[in-house]
This record gives structure tokens, C-alpha cells and sequence, in this order.
């Protein structure tokens, strides 16, 4: 087993989601800002990344779930363990909560590629619109568009975990990665206040700064529960014609009052 120690920091403060400002997580209640998932997920990955080095990011299979909230200043432990089935990486605070997993793989063969001819149907109509049920359409795919990955944006997002690995230099940083699937939501909804829970991630080509990647979203399922709306997305990041990564993204849209 390994470990290491790391501080949360909550770089969202002035997002457009609330949720992570202290005032409506607050509402909400939690005692403060949340740390964003998609930050806790990078801390999540170092260990692997440190072990693995460029064959985890060019192929294997993740899942992450966010169990408790982080808060900006926590002091978190992040702990690697390995047995039959795979690598174990959790996080938990100086109190011992288990604030989120990561169960991952390396397999010598990821799953087949999910079809992509979902994202042939009509899509959704550009303007962003509230997110609220009726506005949340299962199987209506999202416009695509392009992300760019800069050196400079991905020694950003890799400054916002800690993470100094010499790797980055060149290869995208999986923060920045999961952090994009967010986008797909904030392009096309208006949300005051929602909640990252959890995702799956199939790396399947090294993405580099330097490329250009096209995005392409669509909703798979939505679900009530306990007052929670939820939302899961599959997201498909390509590279010219070629699927480099596929996350399946779960959300709380809209939280119980």
C-alpha cells in the first residue's frame, strides 16, 4: 500500500456553480464550498499515474464515485492498494471519512466501443436552457465542439491538484480530462447548483497537448432519488476519427430542497 498527503483547494469559488461558493452550499447543507469532484478525482489519479506512468493514461478503465464532500484547506489522505481484481485508490480526511474511490484497471482489451451512431440524430437546439426535468431529453444528443489542449491550461489544471509529475509536460492532465465532461452540461444548461457523484472513464489513446478533440455528449438516463435529480451522460473525445476516450458521467442536477 502506498500513500501520500495532499491539501484540498476549491479553485471553482466564482464558477457558475454555486455549489461551490460558501453561501449556497450552505443552503444546501453542507458547511461550506465544495471542492470540486473532478479536483478529488486528479489527486485520486497520482498514484497510478506514478506507478504506470504513460500506460495507464493511454489504456485502462476507471471508475470514480464521490461518497462526502471535500471542503477547501482539508487535509486529505490519498491510500493505493492493489489485489486480484485491480488497483484501489481512496481518499479519505484527517477524521477518516471516505470522501471517494477510484477501482481501476489495465486491461490488454478495453470493451467495445460504444456506438457512436447515437450522436447521429437530431441535437439539442443551441441555446442553453434551465435544467429542469422536462428540459433533459434521453437520447438527444449535444452539438459537438473542439477542445483545444494547450501546455499552458493543462500545467493549470495540474498546479490545481499539486501534481508535478514530469508526464505532464507533454500528456493531458485527467483532471483537465474529467473536468471537460462538465463542460458538455454548462454548454447547453443553466444550473445554480449541482453535484458531480461519480464516472466512468475508458482511456483508449494517449491524449497530448497539442490536440485538438472533438466532444461529442448525449444523455443516457435520468432518475429521481430521495428528492435528487439525476442526470448520466456518455461522452465520446475524439481525435481526427479516432474515440481516444469514452466517460460515462453522472450528475445531481437539480438537488433536494
Amino acid at each position: 500500500m502506498t500513500a501520500f498527503q495532499v491539501v484540498a483547494r476549491n479553485y471553482s469559488e466564482a464558477s457558475e456553480n454555486r455549489i461551490h461558493s460558501d453561501e449556497i452550499a450552505r443552503r444546501y447543507g453542507f458547511r461550506g464550498a465544495l471542492v470540486p469532484g473532478v479536483a478529488i478525482y486528479g489527486h485520486l489519479t497520482r498514484p497510478l499515474v506514478e506507478r504506470y506512468g504513460e500506460r495507464w493514461l493511454r489504456q485502462s478503465m476507471s471508475r470514480v464515485r464521490f461518497h462526502q464532500p471535500a471542503y477547501d484547506g482539508d487535509a486529505l489522505e490519498i491510500e493505493r492498494a492493489e489485489d486480484e481484481s485491480g488497483e484501489h485508490v481512496q481518499c479519505t480526511n484527517t477524521e477518516g471519512t471516505v470522501l471517494a474511490t477510484l477501482d481501476s484497471t489495465l486491461p490488454d482489451h478495453l470493451p467495445e466501443l460504444e456506438d457512436q451512431r447515437c450522436f447521429e440524430t437530431a441535437a439539442k437546439s443551441p441555446e442553453r436552457v434551465d435544467m429542469i426535468w422536462e428540459n433533459v431529453i434521453v437520447g438527444q444528443p449535444f452539438r459537438a465542439w473542439h477542445w483545444q489542449i494547450t501546455e499552458d491550461g493543462n500545467q493549470t489544471y495540474a498546479r490545481q491538484v499539486s501534481d508535478d509529475l514530469a508526464i505532464y509536460r507533454f500528456a493531458a492532465h485527467p483532471h483537465w480530462i474529467l473536468g471537460t465532461a462538465n463542460t458538455a452540461l454548462v454548454r447547453e444548461f443553466v444550473m445554480p447548483a449541482w453535484i458531480h457523484v461519480g464516472s466512468e472513464i475508458r482511456f483508449r489513446e494517449l491524449l497530448k497537448a497539442g490536440d485538438t478533440v472533438r466532444i461529442s455528449a448525449i444523455p443516457l438516463d435520468k432518475w429521481e432519488r430521495k428528492g435528487h435529480q439525476f442526470v448520466k451522460l456518455y461522452l465520446a473525445y475524439s481525435r481526427d476519427i479516432t474515440v481516444t476516450t469514452e466517460i460515462f458521467h453522472t450528475a445531481i442536477f437539480r438537488l433536494a430542497k
